[in-house]
């Protein structure tokens, strides 16, 4: 299966057993190969593999019969071939910062020593003003001269290419169409970024709900988990947007049964445009009054001076044209109004007619 393997080459196998602190991995029909359970150990202490997975590891030399693998070659047990190795094969390894010198750190990896020029320290440590002397921490070899003597290493280019092998798993996972769950991370006015496993997705304003949203700080908050349906993915440009009204019911599925034409409603002003004003009847839906059926104004009027959003206003329903998600409306007196009418005729005597002096007397 395997020819003879030099120190620090990579392979992918199959986990053939997982024992108490060991992991066997299959190397031919006559031979195995171990690995060190913490090698594939979480946070939590869980092992991350089961018997069958496939997995990529480094081999690091022969001891006691046994050939030995790591899951990434690390400083202590780096030797120049496998550090040459690492540097043919584009293969991640640790070194230790040990302390900053002119241009840059000074980084031990193993016996050897590399150079990070400032501009190849990247990451949070960097962002955050953050010394990352004393730190272990993961490199690329740039530079590998004079059998090991002159060493250039980056902890930029390993940080870019582990999010682009990361953004290459994601791409496989989030397409459009799927249900995700992912932390709301920052406002802006055209909507929110929420991060999904560590990329940031676009929540448009228009997608958190059927109703309007003015201010997202309104429904949402910093840190908080929500749901979403990804309704765009383009990851060639690492564009992603996300709706959370997606997972809600269309409001304008069933408007025929809320508002017929004829039905009067006090609604409130959710927008005030060029043409007319939209009031909201009812949970996402709203209605548009024409300029043309507006009292007092004429094309030359500046509706957002006589309009007010938020303000009342009392329509009945001209017309209603579910499939385009459109209502016509036209100002009328309010409900309350007609209520108040309704009573005052209700409590007059029949054949009574209407007498102003006698209503004065009567108060």
């Amino acid at each position: 299966m395997f020819g003879k393997l030099v120190s620090g080459e990579q392979i992918e196998t199959t986990v053939i057993a997982v024992t108490n602190d060991t992991i066997f991995i299959d190397l031919n029909a006559k031979s195995e190969g171990v690995v060190e359970k913490s090698e594939f150990t979480d946070e939590n202490g869980c092992c991350t593999v089961k018997e069958g997975d496939k997995i990529k590891v480094f081999y690091i030399g022969e001891s006691h019969g046994e050939m030995k693998f790591v899951a990434k070659i690390k400083g202590e047990n780096a030797d120049k071939d496998m550090l040459e190795n690492a540097f043919k094969n584009h293969i991640p390894i640790e070194g230790c910062v040990e302390k900053e010198i002119k241009g840059g750190f000074e980084v031990k990896i193993g016996s050897s020593r590399a150079f990070c020029p400032f501009s190849q320290m990247g990451g949070r440590q960097k962002e955050e003003n953050e010394s990352v002397v004393g730190k272990v921490l993961p490199f690329l070899i740039s530079e590998f001269k004079e059998n090991g003597k002159n060493i250039l290493v980056s902890n930029r280019a390993f940080l870019e290419a582990d999010r682009e092998k990361h953004i290459s798993a994601l791409s496989q996972k989030i397409t459009e169409g799927v249900l995700v769950e992912g932390v709301v991370k920052s406002f802006h006015s055209f909507g929110a970024f929420v991060d999904i496993d560590g990329f940031q997705a676009l929540l448009p304003i228009s997608e958190i709900s059927f109703e309007r949203v003015k201010e997202i700080s309104d429904v949402l908050s910093i840190g908080q988990k929500i749901r979403a349906k990804v309704i765009h993915a383009d990851w060639q440009k690492k564009r992603i947007s996300i709706s959370m009204k997606a997972l809600e019911s269309d409001p304008w599925d069933d408007v025929s049964k809320k508002c017929a034409v004829g039905d009067k409603f006090d609604g409130v002003i959710s927008k005030v445009v060029d043409f007319g004003v939209f009031v909201n009847l009812d949970k996402g839906i709203d209605g548009l009054v024409h300029i043309s059926a507006l009292e007092g104004v004429d094309k030359n009027t500046n509706l957002k001076k006589k309009f007010k959003v938020g303000e009342k206003m009392s329509v009945v329903v001209k017309e209603v044209k579910a499939n385009e998600k459109r209502i016509s409306l036209v100002p009328a007196t309010s409900v309350e109004q007609d209520n108040s009418a309704a009573t005052y005729l209700h409590s007059q005597s029949d054949g009574e007619t209407y007498n102003p002096f006698a209503a004065l007397l009567k108060k």
